[in-house]
This record gives C-alpha cells, structure tokens and sequence, in this order.
C-alpha cells in the first residue's frame, strides 16, 4: 500500500524556521513534492526534487527561503522553511509522482499524503 505521511508543521512566529518531514511507504519515486493550500484558494506548487543531486524546482515565492531535500535510503521528504512570512501559512502536502521531470504541475502528481497545517504568526 502507498502511503505519503507529513510531519512537522506547527505554529510559528513570521521569520523563524519549520521543517517538515515526509515518510513515503510502498514503493520509490522519482519525483516528490511539496504544495500548500489555503481555504478558498487552488493548490500550488511550493518546491520539488528528482532522484539525481541537485535536480529541484521551486516556486518563486519560495526561492532563497526553503529547501528540498530527500533521502532515498530512507525513502524520505523534507521542507526546510526559513524566514517564514504570514502568507506561508497553509496545510503543506507532499506528493509523489512517476514522472522523469521535475514538474511543478499538480496534474503530474499522482499520489499525496493528508497535510499537515502551518501557522505563522505576524
């Protein structure tokens, strides 16, 4: 069974740090994202990683302040998100998908985890 579990979202204070965790369970991927939702607004795309060092997407709105990484020993996803701002606020979800490029398009996106909510606080 494929599962994808978030953890690590939280309060915080605007300009402090999260880090958010995926376990990913059932198979490998080639491709593992993370996009963020807030009520009455679509998904969107927050920053991806490939299977090979260094191939990573981000959204512009999160350039230069998060990080993705992942460790595929252990089958894993994380979100380093420095100098948060109000408008990070949101349930982060993390993705999986089979393509061969990184890809910020939430249609080639084939599985997700449940979320898991951010606060920040101005």
């Amino acid at each position: 069974q494929i599962q994808l579990v978030e953890s690590g979202g939280g309060l915080v204070q605007a300009g402090g740090s999260l880090r958010l965790s995926c376990a990913a369970s059932g198979r490998t991927f080639s491709i593992m994202g993370w996009f963020r939702q807030v009520p009455g607004k679509e998904r969107e795309f927050v920053a991806a990683i490939g299977s090979r060092l260094g191939d990573t997407k981000y959204a512009d709105s999160v350039k230069g302040r998060f990080t993705v990484s992942r460790d595929n020993a252990k089958n894993t996803l994380c979100l380093q998100m420095n100098s948060l701002k109000p408008e990070d606020a949101a349930v982060y979800y993390c993705a999986a998908s089979n393509f061969r490029v990184v890809s910020g398009d939430i249609k080639d996106y084939t599985y997700w985890g449940q979320g898991t909510q951010i606060t920040v606080s101005s």
